[in-house]
């Protein structure tokens, strides 16, 4: 198999888009988006931010319910299958690095959400001081992200212990306290070439405090529960039930 070391995001946007079309992707769908719509609560009459779009599902889905949205991602690939995907430009598109976010004015939004994108950031600190900064007083902001405790990615697996008649999974972790960086690998189906993108661990506690030192108060903490598709199709879906991998924040900024 070859390895394509440079890959990054921009190169798997159009496996990317595919895998995401209308309404996200298996693990998206069933799993994490509804947790996070949940805090992001009705968008109806509201600016809304979506840091790290993607293809812009979810921007699309808030668009039609009554949200004004902005969609930001720092691949030009992902803005323009984005556009694709929104031919009547219902929702305004920026092309922008996550920490640096110059072409949107302070106090501008009621809500901005990060769909799994936290993790692919790496001057994290600085885009959540930005989200801080785009979002108006009292405005919401909501994450999704691999929950730190269980899922630090090469550092974490699953284990199943069988004793007798009976079975037990287990999640084992280590290196959790220090925050690292590593290359996640993605094999593109038809394809003998493995991808890789940078993925950024950070402990609950980094979270916590930057935050707390973007002037945000957190205000609500979900670990995502399978919903009954995701225990239908996905083959390791038993561990779902007894163990998290999966972390939606929500806070408001002060």
């Amino acid at each position: 198999m070859k390895e394509n070391d440079e890959a990054g995001w921009e190169a798997l946007s159009n496996w990317y888009d595919e895998k995401q079309g209308e309404t996200g992707d298996l693990w998206h769908r069933a799993l994490i988006d509804p947790a996070l719509l949940r805090l992001i609560g009705d968008p109806n009459g509201k600016d809304l931010l979506d840091l790290g779009c993607g293809n812009g599902y979810l921007s699309r889905r808030l668009a039609r319910q009554g949200g004004r949205v902005t969609a930001v991602d720092s691949s030009p690939r992902m803005i323009e299958n984005a556009k694709k995907r929104d031919p009547n430009r219902e929702i305004r598109y920026v092309l922008s690095d996550t920490g640096k976010l110059d072409a949107i004015s302070s106090d501008s939004f009621d809500i901005v959400f990060a769909n799994m994108s936290l993790m692919d950031i790496a001057d994290c600190e600085k885009a959540i001081s930005e989200i801080s900064r785009v979002l108006r007083k009292g405005g919401k902001f909501v994450a999704s992200i691999f929950h730190p405790c269980f899922d630090n990615g090469s550092n974490s697996s699953w284990v199943i212990e069988k004793k007798l008649y009976e079975s037990k999974i287990y999640r084992k972790i280590r290196a959790y306290r220090e925050p690292f960086s590593e290359r996640v690998p993605w094999k593109l189906p038809q394809s003998d070439e493995k991808m890789f993108t940078i993925a950024f661990h950070r402990p609950l506690s980094w979270y916590a405090r930057t935050i707390a030192n973007s002037g945000l108060a957190i205000t609500a903490l979900e670990e995502p529960e399978p919903q009954e598709e995701f225990l239908d199709k996905e083959s390791d879906a038993a561990g779902f039930l007894e163990v998290p991998l999966h972390l939606v924040i929500g806070a408001v900024k002060l």
